[in-house]
């Protein structure tokens, strides 16, 4: 049983990778139509609610990252100052 299904792998592989198992559409002119159009948005938020969204929470956690990192910066620092 293991030696046959060693016999059609190569057959399994050519058909997974053909180009003609499926043809795909070209989608990159609807979304450069999209990201050049010249609506006055910020080209990381021109994809939708998603990509604002997205963009919301990398803002959130960075500032939020670098407010905790202030803390922890300052607690050291105050702890090096009573020590000494």
């Amino acid at each position: 049983c293991v030696p046959h299904l060693f016999q059609k792998l190569p057959l399994l592989a050519s058909r997974a990778f053909s180009s003609s198992a499926r043809q795909l559409k070209n989608k990159v002119p609807e979304s450069q139509k999209i990201f050049q159009a010249d609506n006055g948005l910020p080209v990381h938020i021109k994809g939708g609610t998603g990509d604002v969204l997205l963009y919301r929470a990398t803002m959130t956690l960075t500032i939020a990252g670098e407010e905790r990192c202030s803390r922890c910066i300052s607690t050291v620092q105050e702890d090096k100052a009573r020590s000494t």
